[in-house]
Parts: C-alpha cells; structure tokens; sequence
C-alpha cells in the first residue's frame, strides 16, 4: 500500500511540475526576467534543450532514453517492494516525481522549461523538477551514507563487543 502512496506522491509532483511550467509559459516572456528579490531571485524563461547546466545539448533523444531507463528502473525498484524504508522510499519517489516532470516536457516540446534564477551566485536557471531531482538524490545519498553504511558499521561493533 505504501508503495502506492509513494507513487501517488510521485504523481503529485509531476502535476506541480507541469502546472507551473504552463503557468511559467503563459506568463514569463524568452529573455525577460521578473524579480521576485532584486538581484537575488528572479523568474526567467529558459528553454532548455540540454541537461543540467545545458550539458549535452542537441543530444534530445539520448537524454529521454536515458532518463526513461533510469525512471523505469527506480519505478520497478518501488513496485517490486525493494526499497524497505520509508524514507529512501519517500526519496525515490521524489527523484522520479521530478525525472518523470522533465521527460515529459524533453518528449512532448523537445526542451525543458527552467524559470528559477538566482541572481547573487552564477548558477544555471533550473525548474521545480530538477528541484525535486537534486533534493531527492541529496537526501538519499546522504541517509545511505549516513545511515546504511555508519549505521551497520555501529551495529556490526556492538555485536562483535557483545559477543
């Protein structure tokens, strides 16, 4: 059942994701910014038709390959009951929330639409989804990391010293 909710969230996500691209194509002009916080946080219209930072542009049909494998594997992974957690689980979910949201917009207008802009650091324009992407995978990481790897070793330590 929680596997399902997860998904579901998942779903959620890409509705969000979607929602707000046709709320960012609607409204925001290619080449104009709206700041939100002057010089700080801006809205600004990407089409994008690489991957993260623009990275492999013109390469469309590799990067929806790609990203389906991956999404395809994450998502088998959530219905075969594999991820036990429900925190890695919750983060799975995510992750594939925003890969399903940037595929879609990869097959159906062949780029993504990125709108979030900060200004006070030079970094690239990114969307909802590559949010989702970057917090998922961050998190994850980091309760492997942390809690798989520094957690069994305690418990393989507390069992040799029991012994």
């Amino acid at each position: 059942m929680r596997r399902y909710v997860a998904l579901l969230m998942a779903a959620a996500l890409v509705g969000i994701d979607q929602w707000i691209k046709l709320l960012a194509k609607e409204f925001l002009k290619p080449g104009e910014t709206t700041p939100i916080i002057q010089d700080v946080l801006h809205l600004t219209y990407l089409e994008n038709r690489g991957a993260a930072f623009g990275m492999m542009e013109g390469k469309k049909w590799l990067l929806i390959w790609a990203t389906a494998a991956v999404l395809l594997i994450l998502i088998l992974a959530v219905m075969a009951g594999k991820i036990k957690r429900d925190f890695p689980l919750f983060t799975v979910c995510v992750i594939i929330g925003g890969g399903v949201g940037n595929l879609i917009d990869r097959i159906y207008r062949g780029y993504v639409i990125d709108y979030i802009q900060f200004r006070f650091v030079d970094f690239a324009i990114f969307n909802f989804a590559d949010m989702c992407i970057t917090i998922g995978t961050a998190l994850l990481v980091c309760y492997l990391l942390f809690y798989e790897l520094i957690g069994k070793k305690r418990e393989a330590a507390k069992e040799q010293n029991s012994a």
